[in-house]
């Protein structure tokens, strides 16, 4: 499937010429979607059965990392996106997902509350039961695309007893809000708002799996999607701002001799190191995607690893453009200070990079 030949135009014509608009005023990527959407983009991960292009990990790996060169927010709501296919084209209605096929859909995850903060698999939002019915009511913190989506992908406690439970929620319901629009430092246009629900009626119909089961869905469904393609923004973040910086300390140039800043040992070795970073998130995220596929013991382990790498590798790669590019980066044009503000995000989203590191440790303990 060569998914990078229809997207590179669609990154040149639309998405990267819109990026810094879309930082400077908050703007939600509509017209980048858009674009993507009559590609056949948005049903990437869709089944051919229902009209989508049937790909997979390794497609959507190769489509977010694209975007996130130029435009890490559109990369992120993308991601949202292709993580809220993944859990609803195995439980929901021909409708929707054909309307996602065809991309007229747009979804994303509602699974982060205010308070469960990062510890998103104990959501403290309630579904009461009532005949065929269940009322919502719950406050989602940060979910990406809030208000933009036509639907969230919505995680509850149980109806009835132990674990929690997932729902495809009608973005239009009643009783749904935004409390207050983001206004962030980075990813500014991926609109990642609170959402309350308050007495949200919603059909058991629309219960994607089984009540109660709701961690295991997600572990078989959700999670080779969701740590690989945040870790696929950040990288994808890295080429584009090693890209920006490489060609600017290349061809910038000093009056006095005519030597650029390239011809500094000191600038090629932070350049190199900042590469080597890159590289080595790129190779454990690679490693990641096929352990997922030859379901390899380890995948899970694998998964978790190169979320936590890549976000801890962005932060010191885009460090690092900074650094070499001096006062330029601070300027707009180039585009570094940008990609800068929006390579923090991936370390404090759930599950955080610190809960990764508590999490991998605490394996490691436990299998002394």
């Amino acid at each position: 499937m060569e998914v990078l030949s229809t997207l590179e135009p669609i990154v040149r014509d639309v998405i990267a010429p819109s990026a810094a608009q879309i930082d400077q005023q908050a703007i939600y990527p509509r017209q980048s979607l858009d674009a993507l959407a009559s590609a056949g983009l948005l049903g990437l991960i869709s089944a051919r059965e229902v009209g989508g292009m049937g790909g997979g990990l390794r497609e959507a790996v190769q489509v977010v990392e694209r975007i996130a060169q130029d435009c890490p927010c559109t990369a992120m709501v993308l991601t949202m996106h292709y993580c809220g296919v993944a859990l609803i084209e195995p439980f929901a209605g021909d409708d929707v997902r054909r309307a996602i096929a065809a991309g007229k859909h747009v979804t994303t995850l509602a699974v982060s509350e205010a308070g469960s903060r990062s510890h998103i698999w104990a959501p403290t939002g309630t579904a009461d039961l009532t005949g065929d019915f269940v009322q919502l009511n719950a406050l989602k913190s940060m979910i990406t695309s809030a208000g933009e989506a036509d639907s969230y992908v919505w995680m509850s406690r149980a109806t009835q007893g132990e674990g929690n439970t997932l729902w495809l929620v009608d973005s239009r319901l009643p009783g749904l809000d935004i409390p207050n629009r983001f206004d962030g430092m980075g990813l500014r246009g991926n609109a990642s708002s609170p959402i309350a629900a308050k007495d949200v009626r919603l059909s058991t119909q629309h219960m994607l799996g089984e009540d109660g089961q709701g961690e295991p869905v997600k572990g078989r469904y959700l999670m080779p999607y969701f740590p690989t393609l945040i870790a696929t923004t950040s990288i994808g973040l890295m080429q584009g701002v090693m890209r920006r910086a490489v060609a600017h300390v290349a061809n910038t140039r000093f009056a006095e001799n005519g030597s650029s800043l390239a011809d500094l040992p000191t600038i090629r070795a932070y350049l190199a190191k900042a590469q080597l970073k890159a590289d080595q998130a790129r190779l454990l995220r690679d490693d990641a995607v096929n352990a997922v596929l030859s379901q390899r013991e380890d995948f899970r382990t694998r998964l978790l690893q190169c979320k936590a790498a890549a976000a801890e590798a962005a932060l010191e790669v885009t460090d690092t453009a900074m650094r070499v590019c001096g006062g330029a980066a601070f300027r707009k044009e180039l585009g570094i200070e940008r990609l800068f503000r929006d390579s923090r995000a991936a370390s404090v989203m759930a599950p955080t990079t610190d809960v990764i590191y508590d999490m991998l440790g605490k394996s490691l303990c436990e299998s002394a």
